[in-house]
C-alpha cells in the first residue's frame, strides 16, 4: 500500500510539474546561493572577526561597527555621498521623463531623438568616466575651452579637483550615463497604457494636466518604481565611474560606500572592516528599497492575475 501511495503521488501532474519547474530553477538557485547568499553569510561572519590572509580569524564581536560610527569619519563621508547620489536619482528620472513623453508624442524624428539618447546607456562605463574626465579637464577640457571662449570665466574652473564641484560632476556623467535606460523604461510603460482612457477623458473635458496627474502618473508607478530601484543600485555600484574620474576625491568628497569597502580592502587589506561596511550598505539598500515600494503603494512589480 505505502509503495502505491508513494507511486499515486508521483504520477499526480502537480507534483510533476513542480518536479519540472524545480529542475528548470536549480542551475539559477545554485548560482544565486553560490555567487549571493554564501558571500553575504560570508560578509556577515567576518565582520564580526578579525581576520586577514596572514592570519587565523579572531572574534571581536561588535569592534568594526563601533568603530565604523564613532571613530571614522571618511565613513560618514562616504555614507553622506551615496545618500546624495540616491537623492539626485528622481532628477535624472524626471528628465527621462520629459524626454519619454516627448518622443511619444508625434514628433517628427522621434525615432531618432530615441535612438540618440539610449547610445550612451551602453557604453562601458570606465569609458564613460574617461570621456567626462576629459570634459571637465582644466586645461583641454572641453566645458572649460567653451566657458572660457563664450567669456563667462577668465580662469579654468577645476571641476574635478574642487570639494564643491566634483561630486555633482560625478552625478552629472552617471545622469548622462542612465538617462536613456530611464527613457525607454518610461516609453515602455506609457505605450502599455490604454489610448481609451485619454480618449475618454478628452470627451469628459479633463484638461492636460490632470490626464498627467490621473492617468500617466498612476499607471506609470511600476516603471518609475522599476527607475528608482536601477537609480538606488547604481548609487551602490558606481565604483568605476568614480574610481576613473575622481578615485574618491579631492580628500573623500566623492568618496561612497562601494569606494571605501573597496580601498578598506584591497588598499588596506582590511578585509574583516570592509566585510562590515559590506553589511551596512547591503542593510541601506533593502531598507531604501522597502521604502520606494511604499512610496510606490506597497505592489510595485507584483504580477496581475
Amino acid at each position: 500500500m505505502a509503495r502505491a501511495s508513494g507511486s499515486t503521488w508521483f504520477h499526480r501532474k502537480q507534483t510533476r510539474e513542480l518536479a519540472l519547474v524545480g529542475c528548470f530553477l536549480l542551475p539559477a538557485l545554485t548560482i544565486f546561493f553560490l555567487y549571493r547568499i554564501l558571500p553575504l553569510g560570508w560578509n556577515v561572519w567576518l565582520s564580526f572577526n578579525s581576520w586577514s590572509p596572514l592570519k587565523g580569524a579572531k572574534w571581536v564581536g561588535i569592534d568594526n561597527y563601533q568603530e565604523m560610527l564613532f571613530d571614522d569619519d571618511v565613513f560618514w563621508d562616504a555614507f553622506a555621498n551615496t545618500l546624495i547620489f540616491i537623492g539626485c536619482s528622481p532628477i535624472a528620472i524626471a528628465l527621462a521623463f520629459a524626454i519619454a513623453l516627448l518622443v511619444n508624442s508625434d514628433l517628427k524624428g522621434a525615432a531618432v531623438y530615441r535612438t540618440i539618447v539610449f547610445l550612451s546607456y551602453p557604453l562601458m562605463t570606465v569609458a564613460v568616466g574617461i570621456i567626462w574626465r576629459w570634459l571637465y579637464d582644466e586645461r583641454g577640457g572641453f566645458i572649460n575651452y567653451v566657458l572660457r571662449s563664450s567669456g563667462i570665466v577668465d580662469q579654468p574652473v577645476k571641476f574635478l579637483q574642487s570639494f564643491d564641484w566634483a561630486l555633482a560632476c560625478v552625478i552629472a556623467a552617471e545622469f548622462w550615463q542612465v538617462l536613456g535606460f530611464y527613457m525607454i523604461i518610461l516609453l515602455t510603460g506609457l505605450q502599455s497604457i490604454p489610448q481609451h482612457l485619454y480618449e475618454a477623458a478628452r470627451v469628459d473635458g479633463v484638461p492636460p494636466y490632470a490626464r498627467l496627474l490621473r492617468i500617466t502618473l498612476p499607471l506609470l508607478r511600476p516603471s518609475i518604481f522599476l527607475c528608482i530601484v536601477v537609480g538606488i543600485l547604481n548609487s551602490f555600484t558606481s565604483f568605476d565611474l568614480v574610481y576613473v574620474m575622481t578615485n574618491g576625491g579631492p580628500g573623500h568628497a566623492t568618496e561612497l560606500l562601494i569606494t571605501y569597502i573597496y580601498k578598506a580592502g584591497f588598499g588596506q587589506t582590511r578585509f574583516d572592516y570592509a566585510a562590515a561596511l559590506t553589511i551596512v550598505q547591503f542593510f541601506l539598500l533593502v531598507v531604501l528599497t522597502v521604502i520606494a515600494n511604499k512610496l510606490s503603494g506597497g505592489n510595485a512589480g507584483s504580477l496581475e492575475r
